[in-house]
């Protein structure tokens, strides 16, 4: 197992001697600072991260409870022990308004203030964890799964209402890119468990050291560097609905915990003694071929039939292309609103190109390919001509032989025009003025390209 990175401690007092007791009984498993003034310890915060400030009240100079208020404006996460010679009732009931954890005197005993000190900073950790819950729940607010109006998304969609509400474990496959995790998301949601959290775990991102931990929790001294008690993610879950993706990836050793976790509903943390109760909803998801992967020993074939309950196959978007102009018009308004642009729509011949790519990523890419095409347009609407090259050419490839060198031709005559229809304000006659051709001419090529609609629908835009 991995060691954590120490904790940072401040230790502020003008008293040597208690600045010296206070490191030594703490140095141990904390990376500890000292301070001899307020100030001191401001001149710390500009250089150091630090998670936990003890902090006299009586300080020459600034006193504890402004460097409390002062941080807490800037820092709210850091926590704050504050100690002073004697108890002041008035004193420890402003520190505690101002956002300190504690209030104690002097003659503290050691084990009290580890004690102290260490239930400060499991309340650290579960303040990040709802912090970053709400900015997850936040950035995935906009995200929904798109159904679209092909049949096969539709029945996807219908057998997702169908077992939503069920306690039922369910097994998404799908290529990378497909939405799994959307898809994931739109069960929570109409499971009813709306105001349970949601947590999603990519197994594959997870360092093979750290996966346990990260998944069940661990005790405080199960390892080195576990200095504190760390929940898990089947802890976090709870009513809730956990998401494991690319479960395929899940270490052997692990897959036994998980299936005991899903079949009897409890799990132990690493290095604890006590049986901990569960009650999740189970959500899977992998790209690989569990069945392969079963018949290779690579995973456990009875977690395999207890996942497959039920199972959901996404289509990788070529499959599902009829739906790729609503997806387009999605990830359009989405952007359009993230980059402040006015950008009304792609264009036919856009689309078009579009809908003869493979999408090898899938969702995932066509979404990154509108992104950065809204991020770099200054137009009303866009077209084929904005699609980079790579695009046009992967429809060349579907082309027979004999077809390839025309389609190549007609695809640079189609930008060319519209790049000259586009300078001139989409004016044919100045556009033919520029390219140096007769009226008539760039009319019949418009024509023979499509143009002329196009042209058309830009102009009352």
């Amino acid at each position: 197992m991995m060691p954590i990175t120490p904790r940072t401690i401040l230790v502020v007092d003008d008293d040597e001697g208690m600045r010296d007791t206070l490191a030594a009984i703490l140095k141990g498993n904390y990376r500890i600072l000292t301070a001899a003034s307020g100030e001191q310890a401001l001149e710390q915060f500009k250089h150091e991260d630090i998670d936990l400030v003890l902090l006299d009240v009586r300080l020459p100079g600034i006193d504890g409870l402004e460097v409390l208020k002062i941080i807490k404006e800037t820092q709210s996460l850091v926590e704050f022990i504050m100690i002073s010679a004697i108890t002041e009732v008035e004193t420890a009931v402003q520190a505690m308004k101002l956002g300190a954890f504690h209030y104690i005197t002097k003659d503290f005993e050691y084990d009290a203030l580890r004690s102290l000190v260490r239930n400060a900073l499991e309340r650290q950790d579960l303040s990040r964890q709802v912090l970053s819950l709400n900015a997850q729940v936040a950035e995935d607010s906009g995200r929904e799964f798109v159904i679209g109006s092909s049949k096969v998304m539709r029945d996807i969609a219908d057998l997702a209402q169908k077992v939503a509400k069920l306690p039922a474990t369910v097994l998404i496959l799908g290529e990378s890119g497909t939405g799994k995790e959307l898809l994931a998301r739109f069960l929570h949601r109409a499971s009813g468990r709306i105001g349970a959290p949601f947590i999603a775990v990519n197994v594959a991102a997870i360092p093979r050291d750290l996966a346990e931990s990260m998944l069940f929790g661990h005790e405080r001294g199960a390892f080195t560097g576990a200095d504190r008690q760390r929940l898990g993610k089947f802890e976090l879950a709870s009513h809730g609905t956990l998401f494991l993706d690319e479960i395929g990836d899940l270490h052997l050793d692990l897959q036994a915990k998980l299936l005991r976790a899903i079949q009897e509903g409890e799990i132990e943390r690493v290095g604890g003694t006590r049986v901990i109760k569960t009650d999740f909803r189970l959500v899977v998801a992998t790209a690989s071929d569990l069945e392969q992967a079963v018949s290779e020993g690579k995973f456990r074939e009875d977690l395999f039939y207890r996942i497959n309950v039920v199972p959901f196959r996404l289509p990788p978007l070529h499959e599902r292309i009829e739906d790729l102009p609503e997806l387009v018009k999605l990830f359009l308004d989405r952007h359009s609103r993230r980059f402040r642009k006015r950008v009304l729509g792609f264009s036919d011949s856009a689309l078009r190109v579009l809908s003869e790519h493979r999408w090898p990523g899938n969702i995932r890419e066509l979404e990154h390919l509108v992104e950065r095409l809204v991020a770099v347009t200054d137009k009303d609407w866009i077209s084929a001509e904005d699609l980079p090259i790579e695009y046009h050419l992967a429809r060349f490839d579907r082309d027979g032989e004999a077809d390839r060198y025309h389609s190549a031709c007609k695809t640079f005559e189609r930008n060319l025009l519209l790049k000259a229809l586009e300078r001139s304000d989409w004016n044919v006659t100045g556009a033919a003025r520029h390219l140096g051709v007769p009226l008539s001419t760039l009319k019949h090529s418009m024509g023979r390209l499509e143009i002329r609609e196009i042209t058309r629908r830009l102009r009352r835009a």
